[in-house]
């Protein structure tokens, strides 16, 4: 290894707002962070100490979903006001705003190229427009009720939308068809992202739970029931490894998607946290609140493992999964190393962390609390894993022998017709024999 992991600890703190941030991303080379509020401003701020921030003035009314191109180059904003506008981070200067829709426009994500942008509104339809010129592309009406939230898959042949019709449907791009609907949800579904595999998808809902489900098989693998409040946000660590949801109850949680377990709680927002984001690295992530602040964060936990983690880790690692609220875990997989402070607490039960901003370059003093679950023994994890794993292979092959089916149906069919027209070929044959061989008078 090459260095413990540490406690998540609070970077930066940016007061600048009038009013609850509802949106924070990273300009890919993490050296900026963008938040948009209910003020209606962006505003763009610097890493680096000294270095002043920028507001951007444009929207009519509250900004509720902002994101960075994957060059950094451009910043997409949407809003109530209906509209979304594409700015430049670096200068105070704004492509043509284009009205999206003919309702409140609650989310925009740029595509993994650059070259799309989805966009997610109250008049119930998820649109898809190229960057260059804004040219609407086409529109995805299934939804019966606003659509908080819409991404694009890693590898952008899939889209993915939550709504207030308590469905999460997923979006074939190039058909423009729903392949399926989750319907799991007891809420609204506040938000949703794919995993950075591309194979499972996250969503965080007004019932106060976090689901993931594998897109592959159409399965939820892992419900967490962490949260005392609405959940509003997550986000993915680029590893895969980690899950951070923000939360009505004014914290945010850190999961452990390899155990399925929380690891952490962050304090720091007086009141609910709106907004989550971890950078493209990881490195760190942010939040915005209903407090007027952005905060940033280390991320720290991830530092000795994530470099091994990236050279062997498979993208469905943790599809075994495991339920929150039975208090299983999934299986016993590799996990950092804790510091001798730490390895003094039950290292099963998940930290507390407390940090205001005046506390921002003290070290962080955290508390273990029980949480009450009962974790099974490692014999009992064991079996759970084995069957689970069987379970899968189960699942595979009856899939394969579905396939294996389909084809024997095809290759019948194709002798069939094979044998058919070999028959009319033969008929053919005869007719034309038969007309030689009359006599003509």
């Amino acid at each position: 290894m090459a260095g413990q992991p540490e406690d998540p600890s609070l970077e930066r703190h940016f007061k600048g707002h009038r009013d609850t941030v509802t949106t924070v991303d990273f300009n890919p080379n993490t050296k900026q962070l963008a938040s948009g509020s209910m003020d209606s401003c962006l505003m763009i701020w610097n890493m680096k100490p000294q270095m002043r921030a920028y507001r951007f003035v444009g929207h009519k009314d509250a900004i509720l979903s902002v994101d960075f191109s994957p060059s950094g180059h451009l910043i997409a904003s949407a809003s109530r006001d209906k509209t979304v506008r594409l700015w430049v981070p670096s200068v105070k200067r704004r492509i043509p705003v284009f009205k999206a829709h003919t309702g409140t426009v609650r989310s925009v994500s740029f595509s993994g190229d650059g070259q799309s942008l989805v966009t997610a509104s109250d008049d119930k339809t998820i649109k898809v427009w190229t960057v260059h010129r804004q040219k609407f592309l086409f529109s995805l009406n299934q939804h019966i009720n606003w659509v908080r939230c819409a991404k694009f898959s890693p590898d952008r042949r899939l889209i993915v939308s939550a709504s207030d019709d308590k469905t999460i449907k997923l979006w074939d791009k190039t058909s423009r068809e729903c392949i399926h609907s989750f319907c799991e949800h007891g809420g609204f579904v506040n938000f949703v992202d794919f995993h950075p595999s591309g194979t499972c998808i996250a969503a965080a809902a007004t019932d106060n739970t976090v689901k993931v489900w594998d897109i592959r098989m159409n399965k939820l693998i892992q419900h967490y029931q962490v949260h005392s409040g609405v959940v509003n946000s997550l986000s993915f660590h680029p590893s895969g490894n980690y899950l951070i949801t923000a939360s009505n109850d004014s914290t945010l949680k850190v999961l452990d998607l390899l155990e399925g377990r929380l690891l952490y709680t962050l304090h720091g927002h007086q009141g609910p946290v709106t907004s989550v984001k971890f950078s493209r690295e990881g490195e760190f992530f942010a939040s915005g609140g209903s407090d007027e602040q952005v905060m940033v964060w280390k991320t720290n936990f991830d530092s000795a493992s994530y470099a091994d983690l990236l050279k062997y880790r498979q993208h469905d690692q943790f599809l075994n999964g495991g339920d929150y609220t039975s208090g299983v875990p999934a299986a016993d997989r590799h996990r950092p190393e804790r510091n001798a402070q730490t390895d003094q607490a039950d290292d099963l039960e998940p930290r507390h962390i407390e940090m205001s901003a005046k506390d921002r370059s003290s070290p962080l003093s955290y508390t273990s609390r029980s949480i009450d679950q009962h974790h099974p023994q490692a014999e009992d994890g064991n079996l759970r894993t084995v069957a689970s794993t069987l379970e899968h292979i189960v699942g595979q092959l009856d899939i394969l022998t579905r396939t294996v089916g389909i084809l024997e149906q095809r290759l019948s069919l194709t002798e069939d017709k094979l044998k058919e027209c070999i028959d009319n070929q033969q008929a053919t044959v005869s007719l034309s024999h038969s007309a030689t061989k009359t006599p003509s008078f």
